[in-house]
């Protein structure tokens, strides 16, 4: 029985075949370029998202962190014990012609809609376990929704986060605890570690504390500092001597960017 030659023409498609693969296989490592997936949204906060500040992230004043109104609230399901803040998503109003409007927004994760266990899931429980759902600002809720809707079915999808100018590092805390609080990250957003160096020590790892806060029990006072913080997606980016030896706590200052 003679065997099949394989030509150059089946050696270059195999290679093409292969190379789509190892493109895929990345984009769903990353989390992004994948389905979408079937959610609920509403509103909060006013029209003027003044009710949105502050928030389980940590992020305080969304305006002047960068943030703006183009935030969301999660659900349990997706909030992730604090680790989703910071993660973009892209969500679309599907299958209701009476509220939907056309296009789609884009989110930054940025505070914890929380569970209302007293009312059902389908009748103000929007946020209960195992519901995925989004409670936007109003602003960006109307972007892709009527105001009268209320509550609107979506799809949504991770997406990467395009951040304007550096990551911003926030010291606060005292001697002995430094409270980091990180914003306007790039990429995947959201961070799941942290290390800080100052200019006599070596890497230490930081904890979380809670939403983007993240400690260090070490005293760094006097020295410059330095940051190396990786994102859910394993990319890591250092800022080094992003502060200078003579930073004071409540100082923010800005590093490198995904």
């Amino acid at each position: 029985m003679r065997k099949k030659l394989r030509t150059s023409k089946d050696m270059d498609f195999q290679g093409c075949i292969i190379i789509v693969a190892v493109l895929t296989g990345l984009k769903i490592v990353e989390g992004f370029g994948g389905g979408w997936s079937n959610a609920h949204a509403t509103f909060y906060g006013g029209g003027d998202a003044s009710g949105t500040m502050g928030g389980a992230c940590g992020y305080g004043n969304l305006y002047g962190q960068g943030y703006g109104t183009n935030t969301a609230a999660l659900s349990t399901a997706l909030f992730n014990k604090g680790l989703s803040c910071g993660a973009c998503f892209e969500i679309k109003c599907v299958n209701d012609k009476r509220w939907c409007l056309p296009g789609s927004i884009t989110v930054t994760a940025t505070n914890f809609c929380p569970p209302n266990n007293a009312l059902p899931n389908d009748a103000g429980g929007w946020c209960n376990p195992p519901l995925q759902h989004f409670d936007l600002s109003q602003p960006v809720f109307q972007h892709m929704a009527q105001y009268k809707a209320g509550i609107v079915p979506v799809q949504y999808r991770r997406v990467a986060c395009k951040k304007s100018g550096g990551m911003r590092f926030t010291v606060n805390g005292h001697s002995y605890f430094n409270l980091v609080l990180i914003t306007n990250v790039g990429g995947a957003g959201d961070l799941v570690s942290v290390s800080i160096k100052g200019s006599k020590t070596g890497w230490q790892a930081m904890s979380r504390n809670w939403g983007q806060n993240w400690q260090s029990n070490n005293y760094l006072n006097g020295q410059a500092l330095s940051f190396k913080v990786t994102t859910s997606d394993g990319h890591t980016v250092v800022s080094n001597n992003a502060a200078p030896s003579n930073w004071a706590f409540g100082q923010t200052f800005n590093g490198k960017q995904f």
